[in-house]
């Protein structure tokens, strides 16, 4: 569902961190949860913020509650309400939400191709790069919120939905993930004996997104830790070849796609 930037570093184990703007905290789930979920994850708005944040995107759903105001996403094309539980689809590129005093937002990211773990939901590609209001039926109740440790009931939440379905894309996205990116659709098919047109499928129902869109995301995210961990002054030529770009602007323009910013501003 994408991860805070650029106040905020995502996959932190218990990363909670503030400033000015707004609040932020990130809580590992239960450990029987682990394998399928990456984080839950708070966000209040202080008394100071009052402006668009942004989110990049990581390639996974998600689900948010809004607890506070009213709040703009999607680049002010959704409203989310008080109270309501939304889905949010895997994104191909930044989108921004308003964040002020009265924001209070909690989540849950997904790993890829695990939503169907939990829910039996219409194929994600009909949700990518959107927030849509959750089925009521299976909507977080927001009074447990508020009463005492909402972890523990989030935990519960989703031991009781969990089942033992098993999602062919775990080992394929494995292998992507290994690769960082670099196999092709014809390698990752020979290789889990599958076509590209049923892998095309597989991806669009189970995480929403086509092959190459999740492979441009891991290519373009290691780029991005690349860059922000260049001690050693590495050219952007360099870095770019690394992550299977043709050249600097190849991976300049990717990069600006993803997160709206060029790798200067970053």
């Amino acid at each position: 569902m994408g991860h805070w930037k650029r106040n905020y570093d995502a996959r932190k184990k218990n990363h909670e961190r503030s400033d000015v703007s707004m609040t932020y905290k990130e809580i590992i789930p239960g450990r029987h949860l682990q394998s399928k979920i990456h984080n839950f994850w708070e966000l209040k708005g202080e008394a100071s913020s009052n402006k668009w944040e942004r989110i990049f995107p990581d390639g996974c759903p998600g689900l948010i509650i809004n607890l506070g105001d009213k709040c703009v996403t999607d680049n002010g094309a959704t409203c989310m309400d008080h109270g309501k539980t939304y889905v949010v689809g895997a994104m191909t590129s930044f989108k921004e939400s308003y964040i002020d005093e009265h924001t209070h937002l909690i989540g849950v990211c997904f790993k890829p191709s695990t939503f169907a773990s939990f829910f039996s939901y219409a194929s994600l590609g009909e949700v990518k790069n959107k927030t849509v209001q959750f089925d009521q039926n299976l909507s977080f109740n927001k009074d447990q919120f508020f009463n005492g440790n909402y972890i523990d009931y989030l935990n519960q939440f989703f031991y009781d939905k969990v089942c033992s379905k098993t999602i062919r894309l775990r080992t394929i996205i494995d292998s992507m993930q290994a690769s960082k990116g670099l196999l092709t659709i014809n390698e990752l098919s020979k290789q889990n004996g599958i076509s590209p047109r049923q892998l095309e499928r597989l991806f669009k129902d189970f995480i929403g997104l086509t092959p190459k869109e999740y492979s441009n995301i891991i290519r373009i995210q290691q780029a991005l830790a690349l860059i922000e961990s260049n001690n050693n002054n590495k050219a952007l030529l360099d870095i770019a070849f690394e992550c299977g770009f043709y050249d600097h602007s190849h991976l300049t323009n990717a990069i600006k796609q993803h997160t709206g910013f060029v790798p200067s501003e970053l």
